[in-house]
């Protein structure tokens, strides 16, 4: 079979592959980016290997980056871009389930390729675009099933984030799981706990990004995965009904947060620390989950407080939990608050101290009744009116 090579990510690195040919060598595309190809999805990394060993890579190319060279991989610059090369391989020793003890360099592309995690990113192409397929990944493509390559349970035990890989590709691509490969998912779950939280909590957030989210939650759960995950220990009732949503597939990952912040009852902020998320999201996440929780009932403090990024994040969310619910009116009336952040307010501290006001609790509060009142559309947001109502 011949795979179309034109994305000029591919386009520009087949230079590379063909050097490393003409010293004697094999070089393939592998991975993800030959697989998006040949389901027609937008490629992003594309990476290469090889037989050719680190030093042997050096020699060929002027100028190279040592990005990984313990497990083989060498950085080629090309026209100032860098493509990574790496070396076939075989691996044993996974003590920590994630990373192998020992690597060892081969010339074989079957040595390299078994150690894969599912037959789908087994695929192996030249620089004229002949696909290599040594484990039925083409017809599994072509099944839309996601197949551990050989043992699927010495794959889980190599590298236990193979498993949030799994549900993650069921959510993005739309696949089933082959039965086997999900029942050693069920089997080796607990092994998640050995998995770092950063590397899970990125696997975990392009689920909930998928088209078919519900299909790998409902994994997520069956297999047990979600026992051994931050938080989520006896909330299998709540994933359920993030599971059962019909909504439209999220577009930001604060979306799907607040829908489960909102289902389990969490703590916001506790719930994304532990999941080590970033300060950004755990703020949005937090700010839109209190909105949710008072939609659609929210009055204009409710949603002047959340802001803008946060109230549209708990109107899609509503949106989600009750298709009824009007996410256009919703935005049409934060865009009506006479004032949307405090620095829009006409009157400030300073304007308040000229006018006679001592600095203190009491200055603070009377800027908070006055933010208020201009919010609910009792006074007008004008310094006069706002000075008049601060000394009455």
């Amino acid at each position: 079979m011949q795979i179309d090579l034109s994305h000029p990510d591919f386009q520009a690195a087949i230079p590379i592959m063909k050097k490393i040919e003409e010293a004697g060598f094999e070089a393939y595309f592998v991975g993800g980016s030959v697989r998006d190809a040949l389901l027609g999805l937008p490629i992003h990394d594309v990476d290469i290997a090889s037989s050719a060993y680190p030093q042997e890579i050096k020699q060929i190319f002027p100028r190279t980056v040592d990005t990984g060279i313990q497990h083989g991989t060498v950085m080629v610059l090309h026209h100032g871009v860098g493509y990574e090369v790496t070396t076939f391989r075989t691996e044993s020793g996974y003590q920590d389930f994630r990373r192998p003890d020992h690597v060892t360099f081969v010339r074989s592309l079957k040595e390299d390729l078994k150690r894969r995690d599912f037959t789908v990113n087994a695929l192996a192409v030249r620089h004229d675009g002949t696909v290599i397929d040594l484990f039925d990944g083409l017809a599994d493509l072509d099944h839309k099933v996601l197949r551990a390559v050989g043992d699927p349970h010495a794959r889980f035990h190599e590298d236990a984030l193979r498993m949030m890989r799994a549900v993650r590709f069921q959510s993005q691509l739309g696949f089933a799981i082959d039965p086997a490969t999900e029942s050693a998912i069920t089997t080796n779950a607990a092994l998640l706990a050995k998995i770092s939280v950063e590397r899970t909590a990125t696997e975990f957030t392009k689920l909930l990004l998928g088209r078919d989210r519900q299909a790998g939650l409902t994994t997520f759960i069956d297999t047990g995965l979600y026992a051994y995950a931050p938080k989520l220990e006896g909330q299998d009732t709540a994933l359920r009904q993030l599971a059962a949503l019909t909504a439209p597939q999220f577009t930001a990952p604060a979306i799907g947060w607040t829908l489960l912040v909102h289902l389990t009852g969490l703590n916001a902020e506790k719930l994304l620390r532990a999941w080590k998320q970033a300060n950004d999201l755990i703020r949005l996440t937090a700010s839109a989950a209190q909105l949710l929780a008072q939609l659609p009932e929210a009055d204009a403090w409710a949603l002047y407080q959340a802001g803008e990024a946060a109230a549209n994040v708990a109107f899609v969310a509503r949106r989600a939990l009750d298709a009824s619910f009007d996410v256009a009116q919703s935005q049409a009336a934060y865009a009506a608050l006479p004032i949307h952040d405090k620095a829009e307010l006409a009157i400030d501290g300073k304007t308040l101290m000229a006018s006679g006001f001592k600095p203190g609790p009491q200055l603070g509060q009377t800027l908070n009744r006055l933010e208020r009142a201009v919010v609910f559309g009792e006074l007008p947001n004008d310094q006069q009116a706002l000075l008049a109502a601060a000394k009455q």
